[in-house]
């Protein structure tokens, strides 16, 4: 067993241990070269906190930085393997340290919110990026918010989806998708969504008035001049059948997609810029993680007004797996990673 050490910073000390597993790659590749090993906890710097990591959600984001996909991220990220070894964006956990001029933050607080290598027993994170957890929201609930419920606020921001608004979904089944049917219900809008046919019945419980199998009905089968909003996650339909959805001033927000191996949607975002038509217009969206976003999303979970939907829990020793499960695709909802049993040996 680990021997304790204190923790540092203002707040009364935690007994931690020296090290802790996190998931780590040497290179770019499948799930299967992210692996378990073995570094020190780290020390939260000015303004971080450390926290001990409760639960993690799995992104795409994860998956196309483990796969350095498209290529062109390399360029930022490392070139011939990942600057940053460890996966992970997403985190729920309890605060145990704290370094200076942290304030509004105790040891022992319940938080959320979004850092890097958060795939680990502990991880520091900027006090800015966190926001606080209530009792009744679980750490698992709390940890699909970040990145994919400020994916889908900033969407429908830009959309300005609001009451009597009529918005379809594209890829409603996922993570992304699940959240924003639910959170276009509540603003008042008339949801209408595409997914796979096992998301279908879920995707109308969480708000949808009508929902379609995306194998059977093509996305140019649905009314057009129809509108005021086309949320586009899959990335997969032509431009001009997602402008032609629209009524006159509808916007078409382009949220996801692989695009090409080298580019991803690079160039299908240059296109759109000159696809607009009659009022109707394409926006990217490039969502930023948000504290008072994040905060927000938790007030509607404890409300009950939004229910996370996840699929599938993995515990962190199966974290591999975790990542496997979202690489392989068609998953419905989120794949949480929580905190199991099992420890990692010291080396």
């Amino acid at each position: 067993m680990n021997a304790p050490h204190e923790s540092t910073g203002t707040a009364a000390a935690v007994p931690l241990p020296r090290t802790m597993r996190i998931w780590r790659q040497r290179a770019y590749g499948s799930a299967d070269l992210v692996t378990a090993v073995t570094a020190a906890v780290p020390t939260p710097r000015r303004k971080e906190v450390l926290v001990r990591v409760e639960a993690v959600s799995i992104n795409s984001g994860d998956v196309h930085l483990m796969r350095g996909e498209p290529r062109m991220v390399r360029l930022f990220f490392g070139l011939r393997r990942p600057r940053v070894a460890g996966r992970g964006m997403d985190v729920a956990g309890t605060v145990v340290a704290i370094g200076a001029d942290v304030t509004g933050l105790s040891v022992g607080d319940r938080v959320v919110g979004a850092g890097t290598e958060t795939l680990a027993d502990y991880v520091t994170v900027a006090q800015k990026r966190l926001s606080r957890l209530p009792e009744n929201v679980s750490m698992a609930d709390a940890s699909t918010l970040p990145i994919a419920g400020n994916t889908a606020v900033t969407t429908l921001d830009a959309c300005r989806v609001g009451e009597g608004s009529r918005v379809l979904v594209l890829g409603a089944g996922g993570g992304v998708g699940t959240l924003t049917v639910q959170l276009a219900h509540d603003r008042g809008a008339e949801v209408w969504a595409t997914s796979g046919a096992r998301a279908e019945d879920l995707v109308h419980r969480l708000g949808a008035e009508r929902t379609f199998d995306y194998r059977t009905t093509p996305v140019a089968s649905l009314p057009g001049d129809h509108f005021d909003a086309v949320i586009d996650i899959p990335g997969d339909a032509p431009l001009e059948v997602l402008r032609d959805r629209l009524r006159r001033g509808g916007v078409v927000a382009l949220v996801g997609g692989d695009g090409t191996p080298v580019l991803g949607p690079l160039p299908r975002i240059f296109q759109s810029m000159f696809s607009g038509r009659d009022g109707r217009k394409f926006r990217s969206i490039t969502a930023t993680t948000k504290a008072d976003v994040t905060a927000r999303l938790v007030d509607l979970v404890a409300a009950g007004r939004l229910t996370p939907s996840i699929e599938r829990t993995y515990t962190m020793a199966e974290a591999s797996a975790a990542l496997a499960h979202v690489e392989n695709g068609r998953t419905v909802g989120k794949v949480v990673v929580v905190q199991g049993e099992t420890t990692l040996p010291e080396a």
